[in-house]
């Protein structure tokens, strides 16, 4: 069985298990499912805007850039990223990495 690390039974369900991923995230705009091949990611120089993100990983692991940060984030974790913040999001491993993109208010 795969890595369930942070994953529990789900009451009432059988061989369910959950891992919360955010609470309250403000009003989604919009959601894509992304694909990010080896060496992949972008924009290739930060950019910012009104609508802050929610990044999911599905799959693989991703690197968000902010400013001079620098975040990993794994698959079945997700990261918040406030749109008036430069940032880029970039395949941290060779596989493609599998990511929920939300746009959020």
């Amino acid at each position: 069985m795969k890595d369930m690390k942070g994953f529990v039974p789900a009451p009432g369900h059988m061989n369910f298990f959950t891992k919360k991923l955010f609470a309250h995230a403000g009003e989604i705009i919009d959601g894509s499912i992304v694909y990010v091949e080896k060496d992949g990611g972008g924009p290739s120089e930060f950019h910012t805007h009104e609508h802050n993100h929610l990044f999911i990983v599905v799959k693989g692991e991703v690197k968000i850039c902010l400013n001079n940060e620098k975040v990993i984030v794994h698959e079945n974790e997700s990261y918040p990223v406030k749109g008036s913040v430069p940032h880029s999001l970039w395949n941290n491993r060779s596989e493609t990495a599998i990511v929920v993109a939300l746009s959020v208010k």
